[in-house]
């Protein structure tokens, strides 16, 4: 018999909220579930080993990218399914798994929909699931998460990475399956497990959450002008076709930089380092998606 927890962040909305949520999960005959409510994703952790101990063996998650996250790294070893109630201000796992935003059909995919293996990557000892990356867009996350998201929500994005796109290269040097990639000044350098990440974008048309390899794009470009260029590549589906971006895939990753600079994990940012050592954990994830459906 299956044994349910909801780990819910306390501070995202959807539809009638989590009133509405405890409701429908009542009349999908889930009348008591395991459930715990934190203010905090950074908080979810703790909750998530709560959980696993007393036996729960698919956990529903209240929030977005970064209270997934949170859940996913908490994990370990142990795999219980993971249902996303994407409640958050992106939702890129839930949009790259065709999870709607809708609280009776999300419920409706965690009880009866299809379970998958997904990887995850590892960034400096901690899991992600859709992203990771370090530069400008670690820098546009920071202060977009003081404060302005709450307020203006996607649009701090555009608003903090506007301010950004002007900031001064670092320089850095890569290395994909130990061997010298890239070595030079970028603006950044992101990190995929699956196609849509930075605002939505598909980024990495070639990446595939259960392929057992990241994908990993370093971008050039400086100034409005070429950063213009570079996206305009990328909306179009083509990054490769843009002379300031570079991919690659693999399945290890090492960045050295030639300062300290925050870098990011799926739109949470982390402190400043000057070394980023990312990896690959093959199918260490199941999540319920529609069924016939997932990235």
């Amino acid at each position: 018999m299956t044994s349910i927890a909801v780990l819910a962040h306390s501070g995202k909305t959807l539809g009638g909220g989590l009133g509405e949520l405890r409701r429908t999960l009542g009349e999908e005959g889930v009348s008591d579930p395991l459930w715990y409510e934190v203010p905090k994703s950074r908080k979810a952790p703790k909750k998530v080993k709560k959980a696993l101990e007393k036996g729960a063996d698919l956990l529903f998650i209240w929030g977005g990218d970064g209270m997934v996250q949170r859940c996913l790294d908490a994990l370990g070893s142990e795999m219980p399914a993971i249902a996303i109630i994407p409640a958050g201000t992106a939702n890129l796992l839930a949009k790259n798994l065709g999870i709607p935003k809708d609280i009776a059909a999300a419920v409706r995919i965690g009880l009866h929909g299809a379970r998958r293996t997904f990887d995850t990557g590892v960034v400096n000892g901690e899991r992600f699931a859709v992203m990771a990356g370090v530069g400008i867009d670690a820098l546009m996350i920071r202060d977009a998460d003081s404060g302005l998201r709450d307020r203006l929500g996607r649009m701090a994005y555009i608003v903090t990475g506007a301010k950004r796109l002007r900031d001064h290269q670092t320089r850095m040097e890569v290395t994909v399956e130990e061997a010298a990639w890239f070595k030079g000044k970028a603006s950044c350098v992101l990190f995929g497990n699956v196609g849509k990440v930075l605002g939505g974008m598909t980024v990495f048309p070639e990446a595939r959450p259960d392929d057992g390899t990241l994908e990993i794009g370093v971008v050039t470009a400086k100034g409005l002008v070429e950063w213009g260029r570079a996206l305009g590549r990328t909306m179009l589906g083509d990054p490769d076709g843009s002379p300031f971006v570079r991919t690659a895939s693999g399945r290890s990753f090492q960045i050295r930089l030639d300062h300290k600079i925050p870098y990011e994990v799926d739109g949470g940012d982390r402190p400043p380092t000057k070394r980023l050592r990312i990896s690959i954990e093959a199918a260490s994830v199941s999540i319920c998606v529609p069924q016939g459906g997932g990235a």
